[in-house]
């Protein structure tokens, strides 16, 4: 759709910033339905675009263009709005249990595969219940306690659904142990109060801490005389979220190899809540280099007569290495989605979203005149190359 924008600002002469900005939907018409009845709840598109543009200095790229062609080197900026859907049904679930020696686990359906999931989860636990991460244990993906769960963490949606299911159960877990304390603390439930890991009497600095509680509900579940402890399972069917961004990617191009260059790439997403700004950052980069190996030089290759799979090992599937990479510039816009109680949208596939027309367009715009409107990915040397030596109209 990128690259088709592109296109259609070279037919009409539309400058291609101004035509992406005129199609743009404005924080006034959210939460706005599709004509195919998707309804995006939330978003500010065009302020991403404007300091995606800021962070890139746009404006300054035809002065180093003009010093890249000075020095024998074709450049081109590329720009990359995108908007995508993010996690939605069906459900996930959390429990939360109390194993004694002043400690908690989390018990979850979903599974990380390198997301940093134990770091999210355990923060957000601590936080809204006021305790210590070290008295949290995160267990994740076990079959054997039966939770309503996907058990992956497919389309970046675990932290809004597994991540409501935990709130919720925690929310729980604190209204059930309001009656407790109250027996505790010899008052009457409605003026219980929770804080920073404690049940208090409001008004007065009488309290007891989550973990004494606990175990008092457990005693009261053992000798009959309840019929449920703290020990909690909540359930959550969050709608799909639609994390969107801006990501503009500068090329240098050497037309005597066909070699390109990433010199420059900033990214601007909006994720929702941000819940840990470090692990979004990496992720977002990490997904940008998956965006630039399959933009310059992934391929999956068969032998013509056989079917024979030619690139299938490292030795010939060319994957990005660091040295392709780029400083990476960017910053988060974060708009809080309305269809979660996190606010989160999520994260882990934007930078491959963004970075294979960011790519592509800045390619494109490097070669002259059409050369690169046709090229398909990977946009390898040899490919690049060829485009730029075709023969060209002249009339």
């Amino acid at each position: 759709m990128e690259r088709l924008i592109e296109a259609a600002a070279r037919l009409t002469g539309i400058d291609a910033v101004d035509l992406r900005r005129k199609n743009m939907l404005t924080p006034q018409m959210m939460p706005y339905a599709t004509p195919v009845g998707t309804v995006y709840d939330s978003g500010e598109f065009a302020a991403i675009l404007d300091r995606a543009l800021a962070l890139s200095d746009y404006a300054g790229f035809p002065l180093r263009r003009a010093r890249a062609v000075s020095l024998g080197k074709c450049r081109g900026i590329g720009i990359s709005c995108f908007l995508e859907h993010s996690g939605g049904t069906p459900a996930e679930s959390a429990a939360i249990t109390f194993p004694g020696d002043q400690s908690l686990a989390i018990t979850l359906g979903v599974q990380a595969s390198g997301q940093g999931q134990a770091t999210v989860f355990t923060r957000l636990g601590a936080e809204r219940l006021g305790v210590p991460p070290d008295q949290i244990i995160v267990r994740q993906g076990d079959t054997r306690h039966a939770l309503a769960k996907v058990g992956t963490s497919t389309a970046s949606r675990s932290t809004m659904t597994a991540g409501s299911a935990i709130a919720r159960a925690i929310d729980v877990l604190i209204a059930k142990g309001r009656k407790v304390a109250a027996g505790l603390l010899e008052a009457a439930e409605a003026d219980i109060d929770y804080r920073a890991g404690a049940f208090e009497v409001i008004g007065t600095d009488r309290r007891v801490s989550l973990f004494a509680v606990a175990a008092k509900a457990a005693e009261l579940v053992n000798n009959g005389q309840a019929e449920e402890s703290l020990d909690t399972v909540a359930v959550a069917e969050i709608p799909q979220t639609f994390p969107n961004g801006c990501h503009i990617a500068e090329v240098e191009i050497d037309p005597q190899t066909g070699t390109v260059t990433l010199i420059a790439y900033t990214a601007v997403d909006d994720c929702g809540t941000a819940l840990d700004p470090t692990l979004i950052e990496g992720q977002v980069h990490g997904g940008i280099a998956q965006g630039l190996g399959q933009a310059f030089s992934e391929e999956a290759i068969y032998d013509r007569d056989s079917g024979q799979l030619v690139t299938g090992s490292f030795t010939d599937y060319a994957i990005p290495r660091a040295d392709d990479l780029p400083n990476i510039g960017g910053a988060l816009h974060t708009v809080p989605a309305t269809t979660n109680v996190l606010g989160v949208k999520g994260v882990g596939e934007a930078g491959t979203t963004g970075a294979l027309a960011a790519i592509m367009n800045a390619i494109a715009d490097a070669l002259p005149g059409d050369a690169g409107t046709t090229l398909d990915m990977p946009a390898t040397p040899y490919k690049i190359w060829r485009a730029y030596h075709r023969p060209r109209s002249t009339g």
